[in-house]
């Protein structure tokens, strides 16, 4: 199926592994225009040889000068965006009680408080154009509960962003949706920590928790986001769409 994405101009942040880095391979492969931000120079430089990407960019996606700079740069470089992936993020503290409130604070500023900021720059590019798609990387946690209050916090705030930015811009040209993974495997992600630590209690959780009975690749959540960003998915607005597997218990 041809997507028609050839050409457009993609910004991925947190782009340098995980989801992050399989979302960008699925829309370079689709012969788009590809970006990554992430914190680290030779995380971002591996990838950018291993997928032939058109453009990397260094910063601190976690304060507001950091994300200014990266868009900044994007824009020297590329004169636009098309499409704006708002897949950062990080989980910190234990339960929240124990947990200061300044990891609630950190928390929100890289999950939530980037995607809010990358939208506010990246919107005002769409619109001259009156044509855009933003994608907000959540998790089934932002529905319901399950991790840590810190992500879980941030994850439903950017949820419901989503929706109240879409239904702001859709008239604009301009439209929003959210991804919402369960529990996927990869190299760098916790799972595979816990795995490695614990294969019997995390076989467990899989029979208990994830009734397609393994965990979901990276690249199960790339290739709804890319059908999210093409003209296929022209009528879904404002949606977060679970990818988990049958993991969440939310009816809705």
């Amino acid at each position: 199926m041809d997507l028609q994405l050839k050409g457009k101009v993609v910004l991925v942040t947190g782009g340098s592994k995980g989801i992050g880095k399989a979302i960008a391979k699925a829309f370079k492969d689709e012969g788009a225009v590809v970006t990554i931000a992430a914190r680290t120079k030779e995380e971002l430089e591996k990838v950018q040889t291993e997928y032939q990407l058109d453009g990397i960019y260094q910063g601190d996606l976690s304060t507001n000068e950091g994300r200014e700079a990266v868009f900044q740069k994007l824009i020297n470089d590329f004169g636009t965006i098309d499409i704006l992936i708002n897949n950062v993020g990080g989980s910190n503290g234990s339960t929240t009680m124990e947990t200061d409130l300044t990891l609630f604070e950190a928390a929100m500023q890289l999950n939530f408080f980037s995607a809010v900021q990358f939208s506010q720059l990246a919107i005002p590019v769409m619109r001259e154009k009156a044509d855009g798609v933003i994608i907000n990387i959540s998790s089934v946690f932002g529905r319901e509960s399950g991790g840590k209050p810190t992500y879980n916090s941030a994850k439903a705030a950017m949820i419901s962003f989503t929706k109240s930015l879409a239904d702001e811009v859709i008239k604009d040209g301009i439209r929003v949706n959210g991804v919402a993974p369960g529990s996927i495997l990869h190299p760098t992600g916790n799972w595979q920590k816990r795995l490695e630590e614990n294969p019997e209690k995390i076989q467990a959780f899989i029979e208990q928790e994830i009734p397609a009975g393994r965990f979901g690749t990276v690249e199960e959540v790339a290739n709804v986001v890319v059908f999210l960003a093409s003209k296929k998915a022209s009528w879904i607005v404002g949606a977060s769409i679970n990818v988990d597997g049958g993991q969440s218990r939310a009816n809705f």
